[in-house]
């Protein structure tokens, strides 16, 4: 591990880095060797054949430790410590690069009729500017992927897809797209594999950008809302949005002008770079799921507790892919559902049991870690209903090991999503 991270760690940095690539690890879609640490001390037998972002040769040059990761080679963190990281996006701000990531736009008068063939949203109730979380399902009512939509106009919608579920995503849009323009539908899908995206995270994030978009008024420009506006003078959409519980930005920009973004955000001094390693610590502490491991195509919203994804009126259709299996959950409940814990003893790793103080299993952990931010293991998983209410008392077990663990309501660390007063 020293190999890797270039100094000492803390025990509860060595906890927390685990915990990380243990779940970097059993991504689905990710191109991590199975001896994970030599193989990252050694470097990588393939590692030509990683795609890369716009921002590599940047990445190494601020020092990123470079891995595999959904086929792309992306940094898990940088000089600092991954603490220290997730502690400076709660306090200041951070650079994300997530340009493994895809961006799509539908044109076309019914691109909305379209997409809410698909998702779960109500697509006709947000309002022109804005977005919204929403859900791809299947017909069991399974996630597919989790994507941010935004209404960008009546006949435009931008989203954006999880880089591990990329080619299922765009087979998935391709094939349904293929059904509706065969009987008439009037909508195009527009691929951005020409774009970056940066995500700059943190109670600084509106102080550092708001100089370089002087055409918009942050003020007045909300959690959730789009606009396509020139940043430090290159064409971009901006959504103020994140991963992270904080307050922040993703910025997609052309390919070309990616790197030059990403040094004139760092020439504030409240700025560093950070990489997957603390994003996925940042997102745990504010309650949100990852694809892959708290969602899956055999977990419904409503077991994953994001119902509220649902729109009322969506509720009351359900005509949506998987609908009939959905609103027969939401009238009669489910089994199981996602809860999150405080455990002690080790940080709970993926698949590691859930037990009642008897012993007896009552559910798995699908994500785990130490905070940095409340000094406590946190984690995700999902358990038997009867055991979901906030303050249960339960077990984890960890390699073999019990230790105590309860119920708690996330998020973990409160968040500052920037909302109308």
């Amino acid at each position: 591990m020293q190999a890797l991270v270039g100094r000492q760690l803390s025990r509860e940095g060595k906890q927390l880095f685990g915990a990380i690539v243990q779940r970097l690890r059993g991504q689905p879609g990710t191109a991590l060797e199975p001896a994970l640490y030599p193989a990252l001390s050694r470097g990588y037998a393939d590692e030509s054949s990683l795609l890369k972002t716009p921002l590599y040769d940047y990445h190494v040059e601020q020092g990123g430790k470079m891995v595999p990761f959904a086929g792309w080679s992306m940094p898990v963190q940088y000089k600092d410590s991954l603490m220290d990281s997730v502690r400076h996006c709660r306090k200041d701000a951070s650079i994300f690069d997530v340009s493994h990531m895809l961006g799509v736009t539908f044109k076309g008068k019914e691109s909305v009729q379209f997409l809410e063939k698909l998702t779960v949203g109500d697509l006709q109730g947000i309002e022109n500017g804005s977005g919204s979380l929403t859900l791809f399902t299947n017909d069991r009512g399974g996630i597919i992927d989790d994507t941010v939509l935004t209404k960008v106009g009546d006949n435009e919608i931008y989203l954006v897809v999880n880089a591990g579920c990329r080619e299922k995503d765009i087979k998935h849009l391709s094939t349904h797209l293929k059904w509706f323009k065969d009987e008439g539908g009037d909508v195009d899908m527009i691929i951005h594999d020409d774009r970056s995206l940066l995500a700059l995270q943190g109670p600084a994030a509106a102080e550092v950008l708001a100089p370089l978009v002087p055409a918009l008024d942050l003020g007045k420009f909300y959690f959730s809302n789009f606009a396509k506006v020139d940043v430090d003078g290159k064409p971009c959409f901006v959504t103020r949005t994140g991963y992270t519980g904080e307050d922040g930005f993703e910025i997609s920009v052309p390919d070309a002008d990616a790197t030059s973004l990403a040094k004139k955000l760092m020439e504030n001094s409240r700025v560093k770079m950070s990489g997957l390693g603390a994003r996925d610590a940042l997102r745990l502490e504010a309650g949100l799921c990852l694809y892959g491991n708290d969602m899956t195509e055999d977990i419904t919203p409503v077991q994953a507790g994001l119902k509220w994804t649902i729109g009322q009126r969506r509720r009351d259709a359900c005509d949506f892919l998987g609908g009939e299996v959905i609103k027969k959950q939401l009238t009669d409940g489910v089994d199981e559902r996602r809860v999150g814990l405080l455990a002690k003893g080790a940080p709970p790793r993926q698949h590691a049991e859930i037990l009642t103080m008897e012993g007896e299993k009552v559910g798995e952990v699908t994500s785990g870690a130490f905070s940095p931010n409340i000094n406590k293991n946190i984690a995700m998983g999902y358990v038997k209903k009867g055991h979901n209410k906030s303050g249960t008392k339960l077990q984890v077990a960890v390699r073999g090991r019990k230790s105590d663990a309860e119920v708690a309501k996330m998020p973990f660390v409160k968040t500052t999503y920037f909302r109308p007063s």
